[in-house]
């Protein structure tokens, strides 16, 4: 799978290499590519925003710039162009494994008061919000989108790490424990050290349970 992201501020992904998804691109199982949109803006001074038509607080990211870098890195249109936005569609688990299915992902950063609408209705293939709230730019979602999806890509985690995990069939995952065996006062449930799995995997489906009860109630609907 190869991940394209498109930014103004290309420095804000080098922690993206790290860890897991660094050694994956690395080990060339995941690809991925920073790219700096002001490369692409037709201004001497690489201009990438200007005011907003009607007026208002703020910039405006211009559609040149954004049309041309995603015609320059996904020319026939075979990528998922993703714009990262608080108004798109929240960013669930069950989108990762639609979007783990492409080849290729392009995601658009926006920035300042957002993007001239015409590079979304020209370019963009769908918009995805992380959260209902609003951050100074779509660079961390970017990175959001691009570690949930890494994790699924074949190759980058053992099959094993990806089962009965939170969200996994709507519950969060169940509490894990290692060694010591007590910690101030505090020790691991005995049936984690009986070596009887069938009564394990039965702990851990009822700790599952519980925990989505208690903290995301809304899933178990």
């Amino acid at each position: 799978m190869k991940i394209t992201i498109l930014t103004l501020f290309p420095e804000m992904f080098t922690p993206l290499y790290g860890s897991i998804v660094g050694r994956a691109v690395k080990e060339n199982k995941l690809q991925i590519e920073v790219v700096n949109i002001r490369d692409y803006t037709e201004d001497k001074h690489l201009k990438c925003d200007d005011y907003p038509f009607g007026g208002g607080a703020g910039m405006v990211m211009m559609a040149q710039p954004i049309g041309s870098a995603i015609e320059a890195v996904d020319p026939e249109h075979r990528a998922r162009r993703i714009y990262l936005s608080p108004k798109g569609k929240t960013f669930r688990q069950d989108m990762v494994y639609a979007l783990v299915e492409c080849e290729h992902l392009v995601l658009l950063c926006g920035h300042y008061e957002g993007v001239d609408q015409r590079a979304i209705d020209l370019y963009i293939d769908e918009e995805i919000s992380i959260g209902d709230y609003v951050l100074t730019g779509g660079e961390l979602p970017a990175m959001v989108v691009a570690d949930c999806v890494a994790r699924y890509v074949d190759g980058v985690l053992s099959p094993e790490s990806l089962v009965q995990e939170s969200f996994s069939e709507n519950l969060l995952e169940y509490p894990q424990y290692t060694r010591p065996v007590e910690y101030k006062g505090l020790t691991v449930p005995e049936v984690l050290r009986s070596g009887n799995h069938a009564e394990i995997d039965k702990w851990r489906r009822n700790q599952a349970l519980k925990e989505t009860q208690k903290k995301r109630p809304d899933l178990l609907k």
